[in-house]
């Protein structure tokens, strides 16, 4: 399987968002759209809202709102647009047929950027997956723009060779990555049970895209993950062990960053992916205390991890780069832990080592027990698993402290 690369165009693009509900932040929604456009590598030209009580049903905005953006498209030398919210088929067609442009929406630049950051075979199956998903119910209206400019936003990935075929063998390369991801997701649980059987705890990194969990981690475990000042710089999971200052370890993993209107067709493809979290003992979210939305990201995890099912976790809030805003405050934090800290430069990550260490003592057991000789297996098991405090070598046995998962109090108890 491979991705098809295309030669790099420079866009200059007009945002457009509508505006329904007078609580609807839509200027920082906006914002957003252009990092995004930028890490896309296009450069924003303009940003149009429209205030309306309900988005066009058949082209977004409205008659007069269209005329003032091909107005801009000319006067800016503008070649597309990037709507706020996904378009549905007629849409897109009906907007490209009056603007006479290349038309985008939230999710296909979404998808774009996912096609340039995918590495793995995993990540390039639940891009391609994700994309050919989106397009097959607007292929005749892609075809016609990507024949119009050749290149850049959403020709990444599968690409315009792909396009030209019909919808039928659309389908049959979707149902050939569905068998792939199943493999994958396969090996993906016999990670996960090989974990479990390892009886380590594992704590999910967690947050907003560009919040700093990819530098997070490699501080704490020196994983050595890309990690830039970029939205979605990492797309694949990353699972590490971390030793805590008592002798203790757990395992991190670090997941994809989230996002407002996160795609359907990613959270779909990247199922697998996110439900780390699902799986895990502990979450940590990382947040952007120098983001002036914080809060409002914040809410965005929330909202995510209660669509993927993720619930009944203790949540650690690690209100992050505090290197940028030293006196960062936010309030009605819905977590049962705060720290506050800086993964670039370390601040704080003390006191989340001594968090999660006294959230593993909590799990534990602590044990006194005399063990005959014939039975020193199982004190490894205790090193190998848990905390073996002390141990003392007597005529009719070996003495040890201890503590233990509580799952694993059985396994190590002398018989009779």
């Amino acid at each position: 399987m491979q991705l098809y690369d295309f030669k790099e165009i420079q866009e200059r693009v007009i945002l457009v968002g509508v505006q329904t509900d007078i609580g609807d932040d839509v200027e920082a929604s906006l914002d957003e759209l252009q990092e995004l456009a930028e890490t896309a590598g296009a450069e924003t030209a303009a940003k149009v809202i429209q205030n309306r009580e309900a988005v066009h049903p058949g082209t977004y905005i409205g008659k007069g709102k269209i005329q003032e953006v091909k107005n801009l498209l000319t006067a800016l030398d503008a070649n597309g647009i990037i709507c706020d919210d996904e378009l549905s088929p007629s849409q897109l067609n009906n907007l490209e047929r009056e603007l006479e442009c290349k038309v985008m929406d939230r999710t296909l630049l979404i998808l774009d950027i996912f096609a340039g950051r995918a590495v793995t075979s995993e990540g390039k199956i639940q891009v391609e997956l994700a994309q050919l998903r989106y397009r097959s119910a607007r292929l005749v209206g892609l075809r016609d723009s990507l024949s119009r400019l050749g290149g850049g936003i959403g020709t990444r990935g599968p690409g315009e060779k792909k396009l030209e075929t019909d919808r039928r063998l659309i389908r049959t390369r979707i149902s050939a990555l569905k068998a792939e991801l199943v493999q994958v997701e396969k090996h993906r649980e016999l990670i996960r049970g090989s974990r479990s059987k390892g009886r380590l705890k594992t704590a999910a990194i967690v947050g907003y895209t560009n919040a700093g969990k990819s530098t997070l981690l490699n501080t704490l475990t020196g994983a050595g993950v890309q990690a830039e000042d970029k939205l979605f710089a990492t797309l694949d999971p990353t699972t590490r062990v971390m030793d805590l200052d008592d002798g203790q370890q757990i395992l991190l993993t670090d997941t994809v960053g989230f996002i407002r209107k996160l795609p359907h067709h990613l959270v779909e493809a990247f199922k697998s992916t996110l439900e780390e979290a699902k799986y895990a003992d502990y979450i940590i979210h990382v947040v952007d205390a120098s983001n002036p939305r914080a809060e409002t990201q914040m809410q965005v995890v929330y909202e995510t991890l209660k669509e993927l099912g993720v619930s009944g976790k203790k949540i650690i809030t690690l209100l992050n780069k505090q290197d940028l805003v030293p006196d960062s405050e936010l309030r009605d934090l819905r977590a049962d832990y705060t720290v506050k800290c800086s993964a670039r430069t370390g601040r704080g990550l003390c006191e989340l080592r001594e968090l999660l260490s006294r959230l593993l003592a909590e799990s534990q057991i602590y044990i006194e027990e005399l063990y005959a000789y014939k039975e020193a297996g199982k004190i490894q098991m205790i090193r190998e698993y848990g905390q073996l405090l002390s141990e003392e070598y007597r005529e009719d046995g070996i003495f040890v402290q201890a503590k233990i998962p509580a799952e694993f109090f059985v396994n190590v108890m002398p018989r009779g």
